[in-house]
């Protein structure tokens, strides 16, 4: 039986389906108010886990998340992640992992989240244009401070993963991964190794896991969506993935948690690992 929890880090356990709030809306309005209803729905079913970042709407994402579950019930982790900052001259988005801008960064998700200590931290992506080593460093020393309980980062290598555990422990990784797009299957397969969680985003092939056949007819057999069929052969696939699928409907997100209680037999798994891991 394919287990429900994980423990981050070894010890911080979360539901492994857990929510990306990224599709979120965060301006004033109906829309706002539809994406609390999910926030607080996804915690009323039970997720644990729910995933944000300083990109999301520099900062106004993790504004949301807090306006709709804060106080934060026990055993909820609010995940975000750093290391992207919009450039002044262009407005731009780019990678910038400089140690103050890292700083600063968490410093404004701290107060956004309202929280005095994030258990979870991401580096968005790796800037190439600051030693690996400072960045890092950077995240230590606020881990040092009792800002960080634990350091993750996204969208690495497998060697640029190595390297990063030679700095710091790593109890994370988010790199894009699913049924159709397995692009990053050495990167899943040195964090299950190491017992890292691995948060595959884009966990669903977006709207291309339905127009596959072979999708198609698994998902008639069992009587589920192609969604579903691709989430639940995520959360078989390996014990460290922790799918985060990300919706601004409840619909969807009742849809999305449903997959936890799919069963794909043996036969049914191989049929869909024979999937080109190619396609996206």
């Amino acid at each position: 039986m394919t287990s429900t929890a994980f423990r981050i880090g070894g010890d911080l356990e979360v539901r492994r389906l857990g929510f990306g709030a990224m599709h979120l809306r965060t301006d004033p309005g109906p829309g706002r108010e539809a994406s609390l209803a999910v926030a607080r729905r996804a915690v009323e079913l039970g997720v644990t886990l729910i995933d944000t970042a300083h990109m999301y709407g520099a900062g106004a994402n993790e504004e949301l998340v807090a306006e709709a579950l804060h106080p934060y019930p026990d055993g909820v982790l609010i995940t975000t992640k750093v290391g992207v900052a919009r450039s002044l001259p262009s407005g731009e988005w780019k990678l910038d992992g400089r140690p103050p801008v890292l700083r600063e960064q968490v410093e404004q998700a701290l107060r956004r989240l309202r929280v005095e200590r994030i258990e979870l931290l991401q580096l968005h992506r790796v800037d190439p244009e600051t030693p690996l080593a400072d960045q890092l460093g950077a995240l230590r020393d606020l881990r040092n401070e009792g800002k960080i309980g634990r350091i993750g980062l996204s969208e690495v290598t497998a060697d640029e993963l190595d390297r990063a555990r030679d700095i710091v422990d790593i109890a994370s990784v988010q790199n894009r991964y699913n049924l159709l797009d397995r692009e990053h299957e050495p990167v899943l397969a040195a964090c299950e190794a190491a017992g890292i969680a691995f948060l595959p985003w884009r966990p669903v092939a977006w709207g291309e896991s339905g127009a596959r056949a072979d999708i198609a007819a698994v998902a008639a057999e069992v009587e589920a969506t192609p969604t579903q069929v691709a989430l639940a052969w995520l959360l078989g696939h390996s014990p460290v993935i922790l799918p985060i699928p990300g919706t601004s409907r409840i619909d969807h997100l009742e849809e999305n948690l449903a997959a936890e209680r799919l069963h794909l037999t043996e036969a049914q798994r191989d049929r869909l690992d024979r999937l080109s891991g190619e396609q996206s």
